[in-house]
C-alpha cells in the first residue's frame, strides 16, 4: 500500500517574482518521506518564509514585509501572535532586528535546511496527519466507544470523541500501516501527557485540508446538499470558502454540486475540497432528515433510504455530541466571513 505523504504550505512575503519561483523550486527539492512542501497563498499557509531586505521593525514591534511586486499588498504582523515557524531570507536590514531563522535563498541547500528544520518542529502535525489517515483507511464508528490505536504494545494514539485525539509525536504513517485498532469502553482511555491532543473535529478538517485524496462521496456531486451545523472548531480554521458554501446552504437547501459551483463561482476542485472538510466534520448531509431546517422547511418523514444507506461514516463519528441550534441561528444571521491579515 501507498504511503500518503502530507503536504505542509510555505507563504512567502516580500519576494519578487524572480525570488518566489527560486522559492518554490527550494519547496520542489525538501520532499522527504515524512512530508512534501508547497507555495501557497499568505493566509492559508504553515510556516512563512519573509524576504529579510523588505522587512521593517515598527515601534510597536509589528513587522511590516513590503511587497516586491506592484500588484501585491504590504504584509503586516504582530511577532507576539505569530504561531507558526518563520524564516528571514538575508539580508537583514531592520536595525536592532535579530530573527531566530535566516538563510540566504540562493543557497539551495541551507534554504532546504530551513524546510526540513520546519518540518521537524512541526512533528505533531504530521504524527496527526498519520493517525488521520489511519482513520479515513478503517472507518471506525468512533462513537461507539474509545479507541487505542497499538502496533505491538506501543500505543501509538487514543481517540475518543470527549478527550479528543492524542498521537504519539514521532508516529509515523509506516507505523500506523501496521496497528491496530482496539475499542474500549467510554472513559476507560487516558491520553500520555507528551502525546499531541486535538479535537477529532480538527483533526479531520485539517487531514481534509491536506490530503490528495477524494474524500467527497459520488453521491454528494449529485444529490441535494443540506447544511447540518458549523464545525466545532475556531473559526480560525476556517477559510472564506467554507463560510461561503455554509451560507449558501442555509440560505438555500438543497443545493447541488453544480449549483453550488453556480453561485459561489468555484471551480470544481476548491469546491470539492471545501465540501470534504464540511463534510468529514459532519456540518453537511446528503440526508434531508439529518438536515437542521427551518420547520416550515422540514421534509417529511419518508426519506430516501438510498441516502440513509450512504451515510458517511465520518458522520457518525461527529454525530454524538449534541446539535447546537443557537450556532446554527447565528450563522444563517452572520453574513460575514473571518478577517484577513492585515495588509496595506
Amino acid at each position: 500500500m501507498t504511503i500518503e505523504v502530507p503536504v505542509l504550505r510555505l507563504g512567502l512575503a516580500g519576494y519578487s517574482e524572480a525570488q518566489q519561483k527560486a522559492a518554490a523550486d527550494v519547496a520542489r527539492s525538501a520532499v522527504t518521506t515524512r512530508c512534501s512542501w508547497e507555495i501557497v497563498p499568505f493566509a492559508e499557509a504553515d510556516a512563512w518564509w519573509l524576504e529579510g531586505s523588505r522587512t521593517m521593525l515598527l515601534p510597536n514591534q509589528h513587522l511590516r514585509v513590503q511587497p516586491a511586486v506592484p500588484s501585491h499588498r504590504s504584509v503586516q504582523l504582530a511577532l507576539a501572535d505569530v504561531d507558526r515557524p518563520v524564516a528571514f531570507s538575508l539580508p537583514l536590514t531592520a536595525e536592532g532586528f535579530n530573527p531566530a531563522v535566516t538563510f540566504q535563498l540562493n543557497e539551495r541547500a541551507e534554504a532546504t535546511r530551513v524546510l526540513q528544520q520546519f518540518a521537524s518542529w512541526m512533528k505533531p502535525t504530521l504524527a496527526q496527519f498519520a493517525l488521520a489517515t489511519s482513520i479515513a483507511d478503517h472507518q471506525p464508528t468512533l462513537g461507539s466507544g474509545s479507541w487505542e490505536v497499538l502496533r505491538g504494545s506501543d500505543l501509538l494514539a487514543v481517540v475518543d470523541l470527549k478527550l479528543g485525539a492524542g498521537v504519539a509525536p514521532d508516529a509515523t504513517a509506516a507505523a500506523f500501516e501496521e496497528a491496530s485498532w482496539c475499542i474500549r469502553n467510554h472513559g476507560d482511555v487516558v491520553i500520555p501527557p507528551n502525546f499531541s491532543r486535538v479535537s477529532v473535529s480538527q483533526l479531520m478538517w485539517q487531514y481534509a485540508q491536506r490530503t490528495e485524496r477524494d474524500l467527497l462521496p459520488s453521491h454528494y456531486r449529485a444529490q441535494p446538499l443540506y447544511f447540518r451545523r458549523p464545525p466545532r472548531l475556531a473559526q480560525r480554521f476556517q477559510r472564506d470558502g467554507h463560510l461561503l458554501v455554509m451560507r449558501e446552504l442555509v440560505a438555500k437547501p438543497g443545493l447541488t454540486f453544480a449549483d453550488l459551483q453556480q453561485s459561489t463561482g468555484m471551480n470544481d476542485s476548491s469546491l470539492a475540497r471545501c465540501l470534504s472538510a464540511l463534510y468529514v466534520v459532519g456540518s453537511i448531509t446528503s440526508n434531508p432528515r439529518r438536515a437542521n431546517l427551518p420547520a416550515s422547511g422540514a421534509p417529511g418523514t419518508g426519506g430516501d433510504s438510498h441516502q440513509h444507506s450512504q451515510q458517511s461514516s465520518f458522520n457518525s463519528v461527529m454525530d454524538s455530541a449534541p446539535r447546537t441550534p443557537e450556532l446554527v441561528r447565528s450563522l444563517a444571521n452572520d453574513k460575514t466571513a473571518p478577517a484577513p491579515l492585515k495588509q496595506d
